[in-house]
């Protein structure tokens, strides 16, 4: 199993939405790359701990690609928006790919190297490794699917379309 870490807004619907990619193995959201020890909700909400709203991702390299999980991951942003996604605003609400493992550098420059051509101007996404991971309170975790009418900034359609992005 393979891991890397997504910030794109709010972690509810990241996570949902990497949930229903097919080799995904497992997911959990927390707060990533910030600078204090275990942060609460209420301290990162602050947007004076420095964390972004991060879904760690666990998934099967022999079932979906990293390549394709990014190509995912960027369907879902808007990557030109800086600390702002959908209704969230805040340094904790910014993008980010953050990854484990030095052999994915290149797969991840190559993914924001063609998504900034495609785009034509700068892109706002954090590129970095993980300094530190933080798992959020139990309420956050799968919050979706505890709360079907709960707020998501990722359109229902893109939703459909990661579950069916690599079926066989």
């Amino acid at each position: 199993m393979k891991e890397i870490y997504f910030a794109g807004g709010c972690f509810w619907g990241t996570e949902h939405y990497f949930k229903q990619v097919r080799g995904v193995i497992s997911t959990d959201v927390g707060y990533a790359n910030g600078n204090t020890t275990d942060p609460t909700y209420e301290q990162v909400y602050t947007d004076l701990t420095g964390y972004a709203e991060t879904v760690h991702i666990v998934y099967d390299p022999e079932v979906v690609s990293l390549m394709l999980l990014l190509e995912l991951f960027f369907q879902s942003i808007d990557p030109t928006s800086l600390n702002c996604q959908g209704n969230d605003c805040g340094t904790r609400y910014r993008t980010g790919i953050y990854y484990t493992a030095d052999e994915d550098v290149e797969t991840i420059k190559e993914a924001y190297s063609d998504i900034e051509l495609i785009i034509g101007e700068p892109l706002m996404v954090e590129m970095e490794p993980l300094r530190n991971f933080y798992a959020a309170e139990e309420y956050h975790q799968d919050y979706l699917d505890k709360n079907s009418r709960g707020y998501c900034h990722i359109p229902f359609e893109l939703m459909i379309m990661a579950r069916e992005a690599n079926k066989e």
